[in-house]
């Protein structure tokens, strides 16, 4: 199991939703062995059981569980079922890594304030699906990817942190969605870090980030972590 402390940080319990291939859940996996991040990842949880991040998972000696939405009659017993499970691992932190389920709000509102996601867009702007292409198409000059905590509007939770990129004449979706990840693979693991660090809190409804309202998300660069 995965469990890593930071100076005399106590490691922070967390378990990961997964629906797919798993690339967030290696960077945070290997921000946990290379980087000190303080999280003890107790659990990978995936809706589909032939999820590659699951493998990714056992390779690091994290326990796996699947719940396979399709094995229940609707969303709500679904969701039952995987708040369960959840629970039983007692983390302080839900985190969807690629996670590709629309949430309902009983479940949502039962991790309030801790539980985030990794949106490949700069929120607000295209929330939803195909992201990449709808940036190519709406002919921005810059796109990216979001964390930030989950509500009952889908996407639209406040957004703590974001990566930028710029679009390239020579951009197709593929490309552009291989920067995107290079930088969701940066942004994830220092989001989560700032929550293990004490550094960023949710009190009354109000996010603070070193103890200081976040009005706005921060902007990613190669000197945010000193910020």
């Amino acid at each position: 199991m995965s469990n890593t402390n930071s100076g005399n940080i106590t490691a922070l319990p967390i378990v990961v939703l997964i629906s797919g291939n798993g690339s967030n859940l290696q960077a945070i996996i290997d921000a946990t062995q290379n980087d000190g991040l303080p999280v003890e990842i107790r659990a990978v949880i995936s809706n589909r059981p032939d999820a590659y991040g699951l493998k990714r998972a056992r390779a690091a000696n994290i326990p796996t569980e699947v719940v396979d939405h399709k094995a229940f009659s609707n969303r709500a017993e679904y969701e039952v079922a995987l708040q369960q499970l959840i629970d039983q691992h007692s983390p302080a932190l839900v985190v969807l890594a690629g996670y590709m389920r629309i949430l309902g709000d009983v479940f949502v509102d039962h991790y309030q304030g801790r539980m985030l996601n990794i949106h490949p867009s700069l929120l607000p702007a295209f929330p939803g699906l195909n992201t990449h292409q709808r940036a190519l198409d709406a002919a921005v000059t810059e796109h990216g990817a979001s964390i930030h905590f989950v509500t009952n509007e889908l996407d639209g939770g406040p957004v703590i942190l974001q990566a930028a990129v710029p679009l390239l004449p020579t951009d197709d979706a593929k490309t552009l969605a291989q920067r995107v990840h290079t930088q969701e693979h940066k942004i994830y693991p220092l989001a989560i870090r700032w929550i293990a660090e004490g550094r960023l809190t949710v009190s009354a409804d109000e996010i603070l980030l070193d103890q200081k309202p976040l009005n706005q998300p921060v902007k990613y660069h190669s000197t945010v972590k000193a910020c």
